[in-house]
């Protein structure tokens, strides 16, 4: 009878408060996205797919970003003042069929990449959970979960991850234990 009572109120608390129950995730189909410069988006966003399995994507864009690091730097304080949309070479069939969606990204002046921004702004998460992920140089999400709730208001976003880079290395350590948080994994 208690284990009844608990479950009706964590099922009654998770309705107050928007949160959806974690306790089958297995049941959802999940989608990875991550926008990736350097493969340190990347290395995280394969790992977190190799333990959620679902579907993993690539947001690239048309024009690739510059390699020298000042003038990538220079380029995205550019794009992100003017609210340039850089053109993405792909798009998702059907955003529709899926549930959870980890989406990953650099943190760069503070925010997500106006590529993600690009991508969030084409579909309608309503109803969806986004997982975010990043990766940083000491700023970890920034602004960045409060530009995500404000482009996709209907989407609950749960706890995120943001690994540093020099952190990298024991990035798979911190995935687990983030996974594991989130009940994806025991």
């Amino acid at each position: 009878m208690k284990i009844k009572c608990l479950s009706l109120l964590l099922a009654i608390l998770a309705t107050v408060f928007g949160v959806q129950a974690q306790t089958t995730p297995a049941s959802k189909k999940i989608l990875v996205v991550y926008f990736s410069h350097s493969g340190n988006t990347r290395a995280v966003a394969q790992q977190i797919h190799a333990k959620v399995g679902g579907d993993i994507f690539e947001i690239q864009t048309q024009k690739p970003y510059p390699t020298d690091y000042n003038t990538l730097v220079e380029q995205a304080r550019q794009e992100l003042k003017s609210d340039y949309r850089p053109e993405l070479k792909s798009r998702l069939k059907n955003i529709r069929q899926y549930d959870l969606i980890f989406l990953g990204f650099p943190d760069w002046w503070d925010t997500y990449p106006q590529a993600v921004k690009v991508f969030l702004s084409e579909y309608d998460f309503s109803g969806k959970t986004i997982i975010p992920f990043c990766t940083h140089g000491g700023s970890e999400f920034g602004r960045s979960l409060k530009d995500l709730a404000k482009i996709s208001p209907r989407a609950s976003v749960l706890h995120g991850l943001a690994i540093r880079d020099r952190e990298l290395k024991s990035s798979p350590d911190k995935i687990l234990e983030w996974l594991r948080e989130l009940r994806f994994i025991k």
